[in-house]
């Protein structure tokens, strides 16, 4: 669960380029973000899993919602629907 302020929480890992791609699609954009590292934490990973039904990295959340990885975050900015999920309160 996103327990911050943060518009967007974003499961991913150190080691996993598109998890880079979404750290800076998001950081261009000036979004907020939390980020959970799943790397070498089970707990985290399993909360992942159970949330999403997937295990690949990353995971985003835009207010609560779903989008999928880095490929849907980028597919929904494209077209302009990241910015509508991001203004709703």
């Amino acid at each position: 669960m996103n327990t911050s302020n943060k518009p967007v929480l974003m499961y991913s890992s150190r080691s996993c380029g598109y998890c880079g791609a979404a750290r800076m699609l998001l950081t261009k954009k000036g979004v907020a973000f939390e980020e959970v590292l799943i790397d070498n934490d089970a707990e985290k990973r399993a909360e992942m899993l159970t949330r999403t039904n997937r295990t690949s990295v990353p995971q985003i959340f835009v207010r609560d919602k779903h989008v999928g990885g880095f490929d849907e975050l980028n597919a929904l900015n494209l077209s302009g629907k990241l910015d509508t999920l991001l203004a709703r309160e």
